[in-house]
């Protein structure tokens, strides 16, 4: 299923600390949570359980605050969930495929500089 970027809201512009594209990414992504949720989409894991799932062990008041963050910024969005149930699950918009580039560079240098780790996350 091609992955569309949500249409752009009514919303008023975020209130943003400054026009640095730095300082407005990581208003959307720069915690230590976010980008793992990231990772775990690319992964291919999509529901909320998926996400609990993870060794980090996020907790899910957190989980919770994130997908609804990565949701608003366009980042994420939900679709009905492949088994058919009811509940829903999370995809990557193209806004958010974009974000590959960026968790390769952050993987490729905890490869480097970080003795022991290993990476799942592959391309």
């Amino acid at each position: 299923m091609p992955r569309k970027t949500p249409a752009k809201s009514s919303a008023p512009a975020p209130t943003r600390r400054s026009p640095c594209p730095v300082a407005c990414g990581l208003d959307l992504f720069g915690d230590k949570w976010t980008l793992l949720i990231i990772r775990d989409l690319i992964l291919g894991r999509s529901r909320f359980k998926d996400f609990i799932e993870s060794p980090e062990g996020i907790p899910t008041n957190i989980l919770s605050d994130r997908l609804e963050r990565l949701r608003d910024g366009g980042i994420v969005q939900q679709i009905p969930a492949a088994d058919g149930s009811r509940r829903l699950a999370y995809q990557l918009t193209d806004k958010g495929l974009a974000l590959r580039p960026v968790l390769r560079a952050i993987r490729d240098w905890g490869l480097k500089w970080e003795p022991g780790t290993r990476a799942n996350l592959e391309g």
